[in-house]
């Protein structure tokens, strides 16, 4: 027996505010956006820390897959990095599919701190947390990719990547790590805000793949992904990188990631779509 109820067509809305074609507009993102963190400003402790140890071992196991895809790639510069970034792009999928809590995304909530939502004492809070339960969890999964003997792929190039990957890191200027902090972050959160305007899982993923990719590509710089990649060199023979030379890689990074997350794109969406809104 047929049913009697007609099929859905593009003029029938899927839920209050989502037009069939699953695209929220702008204005609608800013707001998506606000009121997710106020959520994640309000989270509990232990689910917090919980969340951004995954979050920091989902973008560790995408550096990790950046490595071997392009040891020995040989490509050509450009499509080789564009190779790396778009597998490095699996940390991304996984913390916003599967669900996880990242410091350089968190730099979004500066929105609903600046709505009058959340305390300044909520914001600092979320960010303390999840950042160092971020760096606990890819310091460990650096530590288990070394353990596991798969950098050693390859008759070993995979290892000499990471270390040289790491000692490039370290190498850094100070001004030049936070210039392409600040950059990196800005690409980061832009691909977190393209994601709220999907509501499905290939929608999400193909909003995260280009805007990393081009972070990669471009060399800029990731506070937690150096997390991983700096701890791995370390492991992997790169006995020239002190402690001392991770957290001077790691401070710029992060100040540069606070600004281009939290500056040039919550601020500026809080100014355009959320200024005096209620």
């Amino acid at each position: 027996m047929k049913s009697s109820t007609p099929p859905a067509t593009p003029s029938t809305p899927q839920e209050p505010g989502h037009s069939y074609l699953d695209v929220y507009s702008p204005a609608q993102i800013a707001r998506q956006v606000r009121d997710t963190g106020v959520a994640k400003a309000h989270l509990g402790v232990l689910p917090t820390l919980t969340l951004g140890l995954l979050a920091g071992a989902f973008i560790g196991l995408g550096a990790a897959f950046y490595l071997v895809v392009v040891t020995g790639a040989m490509l050509g510069f450009g499509p080789e990095r564009l190779l790396g970034g778009v597998a490095f792009s699996l940390g991304l999928v996984l913390v916003v599919v599967a669900g996880a809590e990242l410091f350089t995304g968190n730099n979004l909530i500066v929105m609903a701190w600046v709505s009058r939502r959340v305390t300044l004492g909520k914001l600092l809070r979320n960010w303390t947390l999840v950042y160092l339960a971020n760096l606990v969890g890819a310091v460990a999964t650096a530590y288990l990719v070394h353990a596991s003997g798969v950098l050693e792929m390859d008759a070993g190039r995979v290892a000499r990547t990471a270390v040289g990957v790491a000692d490039a890191k370290v190498a850094l200027p100070w001004t030049q790590a936070l210039v392409r902090g600040v950059l990196c972050n800005a690409l980061v959160c832009l691909a977190v805000w393209l994601c709220t305007a999907a509501g499905s899982v290939e929608g999400k993923v193909l909003a995260v793949v280009f805007p990393v990719s081009a972070f990669v590509a471009l060399g800029f710089e990731h506070s937690v992904a150096n997390m991983f990649l700096i701890p791995l060199g370390m492991f992997s023979g790169a006995s020239s990188i002190t402690p001392a030379d991770f957290l001077g890689n790691l401070l710029p990074v992060t100040l540069g990631n606070i600004i281009g997350g939290s500056g040039l794109v919550a601020l500026i969406y809080w100014a355009v779509y959320l200024r005096g809104v209620k």
